[in-house]
């Protein structure tokens, strides 16, 4: 499973342009005194108007999906109003909305200069660290994250994932059972957290884990198939079946599922099934049980 996405801060013209809203004496709540911009005797009343206007743009068009515009448009607030951290928090956003991480980590850096104690700064920083794979990197933001805020539990979960690509597994379990702990229907880390007690082979947890993933979430095909897996290590092959078959019932196109379901039905000497699953599985793309009942003469019509 994937890292959580990036959060996304709630964000409008007013409470991004604070310190312009205190030198116009408009309603405001969040504000520096000291605020340079606040101070710029220059800055005219159009100006500001811009600014708020621009602003809403991009929030409205990072909204559509448009993300190149709200790009443009943030990036014309910046040039009015290079101190304000929600901006570039924003533009941030866009970038890694578009995939390209290394702009978005530069904006989400600025942000956090402009304001230290940014939690969700961090934390989306931490997630394009983590799509470049800088999983080390990704592990130090979520930290960070998680000492502004410790009831993150989406920070948990992602560094929980950043420590096991590391292959770190004791803290990756430490993570994911955090998360579990502040949110306790969160079936994505019983999921990933079963997942690497299978990969420990200790099946019996794996298959509680992904148990309870599966009683939040009946339709995640992911667990029934990773507890299939688990099934499987126990030789309880009806059991792994069984998930599997559930699985595929999900997702009709689970190539996986077919190739492991053909390789029970083989250990089980049901060649008939397991023909019928390992050729489905390979006009999906999946061709290793064929190929293994068909060196092993296997195969049946």
């Amino acid at each position: 499973m994937h890292p959580t996405k990036p959060a996304q801060k709630p964000s409008t013209a007013r409470a991004t342009l604070s310190r312009i809203a205190l030198a116009l004496a408009l309603i405001c709540t969040q504000i520096s005194p000291n605020s340079a911009f606040a101070q710029t005797a220059e800055t005219s009343e159009q100006e500001i108007q811009q600014v708020i206007t621009l602003f809403e743009q991009g929030k409205n068009a990072y909204g559509k999906g448009d993300f190149q515009k709200a790009i443009r448009d943030y990036t014309q607030v910046i040039a009015i109003d290079p101190n304000d951290a929600a901006t570039y928090y924003s533009r941030g956003n866009s970038y890694a909305a578009l995939k390209d991480y290394s702009s978005a980590i530069r904006d989400y850096t600025q942000a956090i200069a402009i304001n230290p104690n940014d939690a969700k700064a961090y934390y989306n920083r931490g997630t394009s660290y983590a799509a470049l794979k800088d999983y080390s990197s990704a592990i130090r933001d979520y930290t960070q994250a998680i000492a502004i805020n410790p009831n993150d539990a989406k920070a948990y979960y992602n560094r929980g994932y950043s420590y096991a690509a590391l292959k770190d597994y004791s803290s990756a379990i430490r993570d994911y059972t955090q998360a579990i702990a502040i949110d306790p229907n969160y079936a994505k880390a019983y999921g990933n957290r079963g997942s690497i007690y299978n990969g420990l082979k200790d099946y019996s947890s794996a298959i509680r884990d992904q148990t309870q993933a599966i009683a939040i979430n009946p339709n995640d095909a992911l667990a029934y198939y990773n507890r299939g897996l688990s099934y499987n290590g126990l030789k309880d092959y009806s059991s792994a079946i069984r998930d599997y078959t559930q699985a595929i019932a999900i997702d009709p196109n689970y190539a996986d599922a077919y190739n492991n379901r053909a390789s029970c039905f083989a250990l089980k000497n049901d060649f008939r099934s397991a023909t019928r699953d390992a050729r489905k599985a390979c006009s999906l793309g999946e061709c290793k049980a064929l190929e293994v009942l068909g060196k092993n003469g296997w195969l049946r019509d």
